[in-house]
């Protein structure tokens, strides 16, 4: 696959997983932080908001590969 439309598939993956990862999260802790103390949520938030760093990663790693000749 060419690098450059494996980057841009890549891009298009990085956005769609924010933007899902974002409405997951946020819809899990308004179902189930609704009554937690404030550090629950900071918890959660500080947890939730490291998580989607390994697929990113992982996507960022596979955009990154060199192409093969």
């Amino acid at each position: 696959m060419p690098l450059r439309l494996r980057k841009l598939i890549g891009t298009v993956a990085l956005i769609v997983l924010v933007l899902v990862y974002a409405l997951v999260a946020v819809t899990i802790a308004a179902i189930k932080l609704a009554e937690a103390p404030w550090w629950g949520h900071l918890a959660y938030f500080c947890f939730s908001g490291i998580l989607w760093i390994l697929p990113a990663m992982a996507i960022i790693k596979w955009m990154e590969k060199p192409a093969k000749n």
